[in-house]
């Protein structure tokens, strides 16, 4: 099943997932270049819940730009296969060699904001990221490593931590309780 189908056929989990799902179809239906950054107003993205095998504590990486704690994720730049994103975001950000998916199906969606910033110098204009969530499971033993390009550090958290740890209210409220909310509903902890 392609991307498309797969969020498509995606049950939104709330009101937030229902309305953001729409929004992506919509735009992935008028946007051919949906899936590069050359796509200004918005763009696709992959992020990743990752938790340890005991489901009490999930990864996080200080984020330069968003001067927070925040889940791993990028942009797909051309690749439609986004849970192959995900995983690869994880690795490159965390050093972590034994994430792996826990299933090959959407884990969250969401629209979110992104303010104007530099990046590497130049000026990156305000924009959506329309991101597909995976859940993924590693290891919490695996050694760590921060991608200087991208973060400043790399820490697991218990799941409750890591909403305190987060700076980003909108985050905390609408994006991170909700997966810790849907991994303890599927009684994954």
């Amino acid at each position: 099943m392609n991307i498309r189908e797969a969020i498509q056929n995606y049950a939104p989990w709330n009101e937030q997932e229902a309305a953001d799902k729409a929004l992506i179809l919509d735009f992935l239906s008028k946007n051919p270049d949906a899936f590069f950054r050359t796509s200004l107003i918005a763009h696709m993205t992959a992020s990743a819940w990752v938790v340890n095998p005991a489901r009490d504590r999930v990864l996080m990486v200080y984020h330069k730009i968003y001067d927070s704690w925040s889940w791993t994720g990028g942009h797909a730049d051309g690749d439609e296969d986004l849970a192959a994103v995900a995983l690869r975001e994880v690795r490159e950000e965390t050093g972590v060699k034994s994430a792996r998916l826990l299933s090959a199906d959407i884990f969250s969606l969401e629209s979110l904001t992104v303010d104007g910033h530099e990046k590497r110098g130049v000026y990156v204009p305000s924009h959506l990221h329309l991101n597909v969530t995976y859940l993924l499971e590693a290891d919490d033993h695996d050694p760590l490593t921060v991608c200087e390009a991208e973060n400043s550090g790399v820490k697991w958290f218990g799941l409750d931590e890591a909403l305190l740890a987060s700076s980003e209210p909108w985050f905390v409220d609408r994006i991170y309780r909700k997966l810790n909310d849907k991994l303890r509903a599927r009684h994954m902890v």
